[in-house]
C-alpha cells in the first residue's frame, strides 16, 4: 500500500490497514469487516497517548488536560491530521457513499484517523503508534498551527443576543462537482454583511461565516 509506503511502515498484517480504510457501505457491498471497530480501539489509544504527552509535558491541572485534550481530538482536529497524511486518498467505499462525496465527508474522514491508529496500534506496538500521534499531532499543539474550536455560531448567538440583534445566515454561493461542492455563506446582522464563509457543507460554511464576523467584531 503506497499509504504506508509513505509514512515508513512495514506492515505485520495488511490487511488491519485495508480494514481501518473500508468504510460500512464498502463492507457491506463487499462481506467484509468495516473500520469500526478499529475506530473504537483507536479513540482509546489516542486519548491514551494524548492524556499521557499532556501529563508529561504541560504543567496544568486536571480540567485545563481536558480541555486540550478535548481540543485536540473533537472531529475537527481528527479531520484535519487525516487530510493532512491523506488517509481520504485510500478510503473504500460503497458506490452511493462514493458518488454522494464520502471521501470528503468530516465524520468519516475523521473516523478513519482513528481507525488509521488502532491499526497500527494492533500491527506494530504502542511505541511505533506513539511515534505516528509524535510526529503527526504534536505539532498542532505545540505550534497553535491550528484553531480547532469550530462551534462560532454559539458564541456569535451570544454576541448578537446581548445587544437583541437579528441574526441570518443565507447561502449566497454553490459551485463544484456533487463529489466536492463548495458552499459560501454570509451571516447579516440587522441586515448588514458581517461575515462570509466558504466550506464543503453548508453547516461548515456557516461556521466559517460565523468566525469570520467574530473576528471582525473583535477588532471593532
Amino acid at each position: 500500500m503506497k499509504l504506508l509506503d509513505n509514512l515508513g511502515i512495514k506492515p505485520n498484517n495488511l490487511s488491519l490497514y485495508e480494514t481501518a480504510l473500508s468504510h460500512t457501505s464498502y463492507a457491506n457491498e463487499h462481506n467484509l469487516e468495516s473500520y469500526e471497530r478499529l475506530e473504537f480501539l483507536g479513540d482509546a489509544v489516542l486519548e491514551l497517548l494524548m492524556s499521557d504527552y499532556l501529563y508529561n509535558t504541560k504543567n496544568i491541572d486536571e480540567g485545563k488536560m481536558t480541555k486540550t485534550r478535548a481540543h485536540y481530538v473533537c472531529e475537527t482536529a481528527l479531520y484535519e491530521y487525516s487530510t493532512k497524511l491523506g488517509l481520504n486518498e485510500y478510503l473504500k467505499l460503497g458506490k452511493g457513499e462514493a458518488e454522494s462525496g464520502g471521501k470528503y465527508r468530516k465524520a468519516i474522514v475523521s473516523d478513519i484517523f482513528e481507525s488509521f491508529l488502532g491499526a497500527l496500534y494492533l500491527d506494530q506496538g504502542i511505541e511505533v503508534a506513539r511515534k505516528f500521534f509524535n510526529d503527526n499531532v504534536i505539532s498542532y499543539i505545540e505550534n497553535h498551527e491550528i484553531d480547532f474550536f469550530d462551534d462560532y455560531k454559539s458564541a456569535l448567538q451570544e454576541y448578537v443576543q446581548t445587544d437583541k440583534r437579528s441574526l441570518e445566515y443565507k447561502l449566497i454561493d454553490e459551485s463544484g462537482p456533487a463529489h466536492n461542492k463548495k458552499f459560501t455563506v454570509e451571516v447579516i446582522i440587522d441586515d448588514i454583511t458581517y461575515g462570509v464563509g466558504t466550506a464543503h457543507s453548508k453547516k461548515a460554511a456557516e461556521q466559517e461565516a460565523a468566525k469570520d464576523a467574530l473576528a471582525k467584531a473583535q477588532k471593532g
